[in-house]
């Protein structure tokens, strides 16, 4: 059963653009993970101020897996360091778990 995971960013209106920077350099970089099954980064479009990570798993030890890892580890090392102008790029997080109940395919591509 799929697992999808999201991280709600919370981010000062002048640091999106660098949070974008900063999952564009690491694009990919989840792909090998076993159980992996995709990832979006979506940027608010209606005033809000939290980003939401979503990642799909195969399951919940897939997950667990990835986050006890060493290139989990790695790829977030340095998240805490500040934005160009000096300010924080997030100010909180918060961990969103879901199991996917219902819906299509799609046309995703």
């Amino acid at each position: 059963m799929t697992v999808v995971k999201i991280n709600a960013i919370t981010v000062p209106a002048d640091a999106g653009d660098e949070l974008a920077r900063r999952f564009a350099a690491r694009a990919g970089a989840v792909d090998g993970q076993a159980g992996f099954e995709g990832f979006e980064l979506l940027q608010p479009a209606d005033g809000r101020t939290q980003w939401l990570v979503v990642t799909h798993w195969r399951d919940e030890e897939s997950f667990a897996a990835w986050v006890a890892s060493p290139s989990f580890a790695h790829g977030h090392a340095g998240a805490d360091r500040p934005a160009p102008g000096g300010g924080p790029v997030s100010v909180a997080s918060e961990l969103w778990s879901y199991t996917v109940a219902g819906g299509s395919p799609g046309r995703r591509g």
